[in-house]
């Protein structure tokens, strides 16, 4: 089964050919090129409610501009205007209004600008020297300025494992204490140096619920830009069903039946749980359960 997943389908075409050819990205940069308009870091819609696209003369004269792309032909870049501050923040209610507005390929491009406008907001300097850093590559890199230093810095993507487990039927799902009230969603983690994806998952399962896993299996992946982290789906089998509790990490954990998921994710408001959004890769993996 494939996962139709939000953020990921853009159509946009990367280029990458053209990230490093000076001559070729400054030909883009002409009057058919496109701006995706940000409000920080959020989308603005246009009344129709798709993104809203203007032209580089509505940048500032003193921000950077990154290539996103071509579409049509067309360049499409984003703006870094100097003032803005990166958020690693979760997504605000009027960007879930957003979110559920635009269709995938929108949402998607719109995605992969705020990860990159976000990082280059946060990475102004260099971490080898604290010197700053000047954009390159159309923005898909920033170069150390110090000539004795000359690091070379890239868009970072952070993995995290996100994981449906279950026992005899019955799954494990947890919530945490930011969550609105009555939500459940599969426990996740990031992927730490030095393990791989499956170890990950085991570790985190333990850490969080003290339950210990076999047969990790991969079902899917979502780039989620909040700030920059790519969900590694995955599914395992618990050894047993006692459960102990990191109340530092989540509120509350327990298992529940087929008849319990199924409820949640029909919108059944008086069942036991309400389910993730539809734009989390939790989400899916849910409905991925339900189906197989």
């Amino acid at each position: 089964m494939t996962l139709q997943i939000a953020f990921a389908g853009s159509r946009l075409d990367r280029a990458d050919h053209i990230r490093a050819d000076q001559s070729k990205l400054d030909s883009l940069m002409d009057w058919r090129a496109r701006l995706l308009k940000l409000d920080g870091l959020d989308p603005l819609l246009t009344p129709d409610g798709t993104l809203d696209w203007g032209t580089l003369g509505d940048a500032a004269p003193d921000s950077e501009l990154v290539f996103l792309g071509l579409r049509d032909g067309k360049g499409c870049f984003a703006e870094v205007a100097p003032k803005l501050i990166g958020s690693v923040a979760p997504a605000n209610p009027r960007l879930w209004a957003a979110m559920s507005a635009l269709d995938p390929e929108e949402l998607a491009t719109y995605g992969a600008a705020r990860s990159l406008v976000d990082w280059h907001a946060r990475h102004r300097f260099c971490a080898r020297c604290g010197s700053a850093t000047r954009l390159a590559k159309g923005g898909w890199q920033r170069n150390c300025t110090n000539e004795a230093c000359k690091g070379e810095h890239f868009p970072r993507v952070d993995p995290v494992t996100i994981m449906l487990v279950e026992h005899s039927g019955r799954l494990l799902l947890g919530r945490q204490p930011r969550f609105p009230p009555r939500r459940f969603s599969a426990l996740a983690g990031f992927v730490e140096p030095g393990e791989s994806i499956e170890e990950a998952v085991a570790r985190e399962v333990h850490e969080e619920a003290g339950v210990r896993v076999s047969s990790v299996a991969y079902v899917g992946s979502q780039p989620w830009p909040f700030p920059s982290s790519l969900m590694i789906g995955c599914y395992a089998v618990a050894v047993d069903d006692a459960l102990t509790v990191d109340t530092t990490e989540l509120e509350e954990a327990d298992w529940f039946t087929r008849e319990e998921v199924a409820a949640a994710m029909a919108g059944d408001e008086g069942g036991r749980f309400l389910a993730p959004p539809p734009q989390a890769i939790a989400h899916h993996l849910l409905k991925w359960w339900l189906e197989r």
